[in-house]
């Protein structure tokens, strides 16, 4: 029976992480680090919503706390999917060579880059809501944007980690070298949107 790491205090989370153990590892903190940054983007835009200020943005700022709200969710979703990823790779490994086995590792192999694939899309998804919000969000909430987008942009560094060290590993060689191709390309991306959000809030706080 798989433990709910998310069920642990972040003290627990964290011994957890750092025990001699393969879980929870890079793809689980992944997706708890994402949950932070979204966390961190909901109380951003939770600080901006109904000051009169920014009254005109309220429409948009009711659809994107909907979609803050989803994305934390689906980040907790892919710390229990890595996890889960993680243990059938371990339990195939342990299978008696053979036709049965090459099958079922290369199925090991496609999930253990799905879930850090999927983690990519989303922290991106995030980050660009965030620059979105970077220009409508209460200045004195712009710290915790950043450092939200911070954390998205390291949850796509992180997972792109793990697809460049499984991605050899599928008997498509083209295949490998595409996903890692397309996950160079979103950090690339995550590191713009990262730069972009950097831009406004540095505008914010070195004014003099």
């Amino acid at each position: 029976m798989s433990t709910d790491f998310l069920s642990l205090t972040v003290r627990d989370f964290a011994a957890a992480t750092a025990d001699k153990t393969p879980t929870p590892g890079g793809g689980s903190v992944a997706g708890a680090v994402g949950m932070l940054a979204t966390g961190l983007g909901e109380m951003s835009l939770n600080f901006t919503r109904g000051k009169k200020k920014f009254a005109q943005f309220e429409e948009y700022y009711e659809h994107l706390a909907k979609r803050l709200t989803k994305a934390r969710a689906l980040f907790a979703d892919l710390v229990a999917d890595d996890v889960a990823a993680y243990s059938y790779y371990q339990e195939t490994s342990k299978l008696p060579d053979g036709p049965e086995k090459s099958a079922a590792m290369q199925t090991a192999t496609a999930a253990a880059i799905s879930v850090p694939r999927e983690s990519s899309k989303l922290a991106l998804a995030l980050l660009e809501d965030l620059a979105e919000l970077a220009d409508k969000c209460n200045p004195w909430l712009i710290t915790d944007l950043v450092a939200a987008a911070a954390l998205a942009a390291a949850v796509v560094q992180m997972s792109d980690l793990n697809v460049r060290v499984n991605a050899p590993n599928l008997p498509d060689k083209q295949e490998g070298k595409d996903l890692r191709q397309a996950s160079r390309e979103d950090l690339a991306r995550a590191r713009e949107l990262l730069a972009q959000v950097e831009k406004v809030g540095d505008g914010i706080l070195d004014k003099e």
